[in-house]
């Protein structure tokens, strides 16, 4: 109990230091990292260890693929390449509907690609479109990172469902996850879109006070735009390969275990597969009066990707270092365990790792670790059989995105990119993780009723 209250004085000092008294959410996460560490009496001989290493480690993972995201996104938005996406799409499915059109592209892109890098990825064209349409930022903001959020926690060959299915005995069977899973991903991306549009009318963001000029204007600023497979390349190529990849690093082998497999599982990463879309949108990099040359124009954007990821990289990284911190106190799995006790089914494994999501911050971690948690428990909870491992880990699913608050590193990146203040992003992209959440269980339950 006494690990629960420090992580509840913890979460409370990081919400009230950056709404409140305006500390800038780095400085916040890390003095959340340390208090949580002393207060919990971690040694002090490793709390410097620890903070270090959750900082190193999701930079490792994230670090550059924002970094590479970034550039490639300057790229687009300098060269006009984010106007030509946007009216290709706003063509192929109309106008009438924007920030349905955003959640769509999140579901089918957060598929193959983490739902970070995804963000990061699609930054550019939300972007465009949201000038292109004259809407809320903030509305397309949550549209976008609950679309991309609801396939993240469902659907293989995202690794934390694909994780959690082989820690069930699933590997053979992942085609049924993936069924199911996208039916249990609509349902919670329709409701994070029921609360985008809610959002769209009452908050706003940073990103609001940019649409000063209207579109037209804007689109006549970058005189001949690039053709729509210009545009779309340097996006779409990257996650074609990682969608390969994953194919090709499939369990059954579906691809072979020659060269085939390799190639493609190395292009298939997403760093590689960003390299990739990096050196596509190369030729999209217009010069200009005072950068006469490709070099100098290549370099000044690069310079301007670097400004506005640093930030971004500091926040991630001391988010890390939190979730890192809470790890190693073991408040997750004191939670979990406490409440593997009650016998309550389906609701079982939802509520243990929407414990471990709401302590550690990872969605993959919650996913991973209660599926080891369950997986020798399932006999007792009526969940032996196939279709009962099938939505034990759809409810873990839906558990693993409840909530993404200032511990998960795709609450920042979403906060950030869209230049939401702290507050805004707890009332519009936290809510709306939590009424994923919720929805996701209560359609793992009206399923289970009828397959069970």
């Amino acid at each position: 109990m006494e690990l629960v209250i420090v992580l509840l004085v913890a979460i409370a000092f990081v919400v009230l230091s950056t709404s409140k008294f305006k500390i800038h959410p780095f400085l916040a996460l890390l003095g959340a990292a340390f208090l949580t560490a002393l207060l919990s009496g971690l040694p002090l001989s490793s709390i410097a260890k620890t903070i270090s290493g959750g900082f190193g480690g999701i930079l490792g993972y994230i670090g550059l693929v924002i970094m590479l995201g970034t550039i490639i996104g300057t790229i687009l938005e300098r060269s006009g390449a984010a106007i030509t996406m946007a009216d290709t799409i706003i063509k192929l499915l109309g106008d009438r509907f924007p920030r349905l059109t955003m959640s769509l592209i999140g579901y089918l892109i957060s598929i193959p690609v983490f739902c970070d890098s995804g963000y990061v990825i699609l930054n550019s064209l939300k972007r465009a479109m949201t000038k292109r349409m004259g809407v809320s930022a903030v509305g397309m903001s949550v549209a976008l990172a609950t679309g991309l959020y609801a396939t993240h926690t469902f659907v293989p060959p995202t690794p934390g469902p694909i994780a959690a299915a082989g820690n069930l005995d699933l590997t053979n069977n992942l085609g049924l996850v993936i069924g199911l899973g996208l039916i249990v991903a609509a349902a919670t991306a329709l409701t994070g879109l029921a609360w985008a549009n809610y959002a769209s009318s009452r908050y706003e963001c940073g990103e609001d006070d940019e649409v000063t000029e209207s579109y037209e204007t804007l689109k006549a600023r970058y005189g001949k735009l690039p053709t729509a497979a210009q545009a779309f390349s340097p996006i779409l190529i990257p996650i074609v390969l990682i969608c390969l990849g994953s194919i090709a690093n499939y369990p059954s082998a579906p691809l072979g275990d020659g060269t085939l497999k390799t190639v493609l599982a190395f292009l298939g990463s997403p760093l590689n597969a960003l390299v990739v879309g990096l050196f596509i949108a190369l030729p999209l990099v217009k010069t200009s009066e005072d950068k006469p040359t490709k070099g100098e124009a290549l370099t000044a954007q690069v310079s301007d990707a670097i400004s506005t990821a640093a930030p971004i990289l500091l926040i991630t990284g001391a988010g890390g270092a939190f979730g890192a911190v809470l790890k190693a106190t073991g408040v997750g799995p004191q939670l979990g365990e406490a409440l593997s006790t009650l016998g309550i089914g389906l609701f079982m494994p939802f509520m243990v790792a929407a414990a471990l999501k709401t302590a550690q911050g990872s969605s993959t971690v919650a996913l991973v670790t209660t599926s080891a948690l369950v997986a020798p428990m399932l006999g007792d909870l009526g969940l032996a059989t196939e279709m009962g491992r099938v939505l034990t880990v759809l409810a873990i699913g839906a558990g693993a995105m409840t909530v993404s608050h200032a511990n998960d590193s795709f609450f920042w990146v979403v906060t950030q990119f869209s230049k939401m203040s702290v507050s805004t992003a707890y009332r519009a992209q936290t809510i709306a993780t939590l009424i994923q959440g919720l929805t996701g269980i209560i359609t793992v339950y009206i399923l289970s009723l009828i397959l069970l």
